[in-house]
């Protein structure tokens, strides 16, 4: 028998009743703090997101209550998954709480760009992900907040001709907001950046306007050039390219 230190998968398989509410559709993926399961609310037939947290990643249900108060405090935030509501069930004979939010059509970031030529994005399609994601961090940033664990598999993708639609999933409590949190922030999404465009192996050949804004990964070139995603999102839109 699993007990809360053992747990490490639950495996629920696509008929499962969460709660006497939710029918298990398909996993989503796992991480360090839970599993996350598409599913169908039964009364309604609304597809919902259900985050599953592995006991012993939630004792007293702190990482619950961590992002149930967040993701209310920021509901404006147009890039953020909404929450609903959390469940509290049995499972391997261990009380475990299951978070329900909103359910995003698309595909993690990661997985989006290993499907790309090259398995990388060009420096067209990657300023205007970035910009998607600068403007809609933005909006946490005004809010007096932070996300604290943005990199590709936390990003839900979906493109639409030009331009990208993109929502974050989790957060990572890194204590009280404060100026630090959101230069690692930006740092993260510079480096996001980098990577979806190819990383070392192709940043010589790059344009330098591409290298203007990665500044070499320096974390000091960064925030002096960008001090919040808002700065980014307007180098961004107001850069100019060479021509000749």
């Amino acid at each position: 028998m699993k007990t809360a230190k053992h747990i490490d998968s639950f495996n629920l398989s696509p008929g499962r009743l969460i709660a006497g509410k939710y029918e298990v559709l398909a996993s989503l993926g796992s991480g360090w703090e839970g599993e996350v399961y598409r599913v169908r609310e039964r009364n309604t037939g609304v597809e919902r997101a259900a985050k599953v947290f592995f006991p012993r990643r939630n004792k007293h249900e702190r990482a619950t209550k961590f992002y149930a108060r967040k993701l209310h405090r920021l509901r404006h935030c147009s890039i953020l998954i909404q929450y609903h509501t959390q469940e509290r069930i049995n499972l391997y004979r261990e009380p475990t709480t299951v978070m329900i939010s909103e359910y995003v059509e698309g595909e993690l970031l990661s997985d989006f760009v290993a499907r790309q030529p090259g398995k990388r994005l060009t420096p067209f399609e990657g300023l205007h992900l970035l910009q998607a994601l600068a403007a809609g961090v933005e909006q946490i940033h005004r809010a007096r907040e932070y996300h604290g664990d943005l990199h590709d598999d936390n990003i839900i993708i979906k493109r639409q001709g030009l331009s990208f639609t993109v929502k974050l999933v989790d957060m990572y409590n890194w204590g009280s907001p404060d100026a630090e949190n959101i230069r690692d922030d930006v740092c993260n999404l510079i480096r996001i950046f980098y990577d979806i465009l190819g990383g070392a192996r192709h940043y010589r050949k790059l344009p330098q306007e591409i290298k203007d804004i990665c500044c070499g990964l320096k974390r000091s070139l960064i925030i002096r050039k960008f001090r919040t995603a808002g700065h980014l999102r307007h180098y961004l839109e107001n850069m100019s390219w060479r021509t000749d």
